[in-house]
């Protein structure tokens, strides 16, 4: 490859973005496109179009890294926990290597923004980071030391489909989640669930009400941030992160970074609480720049 350049590739259930990172670090050149939505092999083909034209363009054959909504099965090398469904069981690593005729390196969008963050962002220099996406599903990511931490199952830092922790009586069974379950913390916190819980608005249509005074809206984002309250506590009680990180559309409600650590004290099982809740650094480009890090520099080059 040439002198360590990097491309990142995240793969949305809207759009896919790529992103060349150079040796430094920088990004030099970003894109976005399109999903070809439920089209398997048109998204193959958007992703190495977006490859060989950027290198085209830069005169580089670079490294390449891929975040997807979901996972690669250890044992059978197919898509798994997709919530772009069209992924699932097909053969997305094989078949974008066979395309751009070299290794590539795949990892859940989750996983590549929590990456990103510990690198260069908002949580540079903390030893244990959980990136929390709350967006059109809610995925989980964490890294130790610098290092994604994947799991024997590759399903390390999917809280999003447990159940919602501390259930009041009128949560349950919860709302029915496309995994096949019941009342999953995706099903509360992505940004449909927000919607469904206030029964009349969109996500930013929530908020903009908030920022009215508007009752009903100020009383959804409270019950919001409360239930994400108890989810984040079971996440600290469990890895006791140094950092938990936002992202997705949801990270962008400013009163959640103050609520949320106030409302979790009651379910840590600790006296005090260190951990931090902190906002993106790279916001909606974090995905797409820990895609380009599953290539370290020394890897790239």
């Amino acid at each position: 490859m040439a002198g360590g350049f990097r491309i990142g590739i995240d793969l949305g259930g809207t759009k896919i973005e790529a992103a060349l990172i150079d040796p430094g670090g920088a990004m030099r050149d970003r894109r976005r496109i399109p999903t070809p939505i439920g089209d398997y092999d048109a998204e193959i083909a958007a992703v190495a179009g977006l490859v060989l034209a950027i290198e085209r363009e830069h005169g580089i054959r670079a490294s390449v890294g891929i975040g997807i909504p979901g996972t690669i099965s250890a044992q059978t090398g197919l898509v798994k926990n997709a919530n772009s469904t069209w992924l699932i069981g097909r053969p997305l690593q094989r078949d974008v290597i066979a395309m751009l005729d070299r290794e590539v390196r795949f990892a859940n969008d989750a996983n590549c923004f929590a990456l990103s963050e510990a690198v260069d962002g908002a949580a540079a220099g903390c030893a244990g980071v959980f990136g929390a996406i709350l967006g059109t599903g809610v995925g989980g990511g964490i890294v130790i030391d610098g290092r994604i931490v994947t799991g024997v199952n590759a399903v390390a830092g999917e809280w999003g489909h447990n159940p919602l922790p501390w259930p009041q009586a009128n949560e349950l069974p919860g709302p029915s989640c496309y995994c096949g379950r019941a009342g999953c913390i995706e099903t509360f916190l992505s940004g449909p669930g927000l919607a469904r819980d206030h029964g009349s608005l969109t996500g930013p249509e929530i908020v903009a009400a908030a920022e009215t005074g508007d009752a009903a809206a100020l009383a959804t984002l409270e019950r919001y941030a409360e239930r994400l309250a108890r989810a984040l506590a079971s996440v600290i009680n469990l890895l006791d992160p140094d950092a938990i990180v936002l992202g997705g559309g949801l990270s962008g409600i400013a009163m959640l970074y103050e609520r949320v650590p106030a409302l979790w004290r009651r379910f840590v099982f600790s006296d005090t609480v260190e951990t931090r809740l902190l906002p993106p650094k790279h916001g909606d480009s974090s995905g797409v720049r820990g895609a380009a890090w599953l290539w370290p520099p020394e890897a790239a080059g």
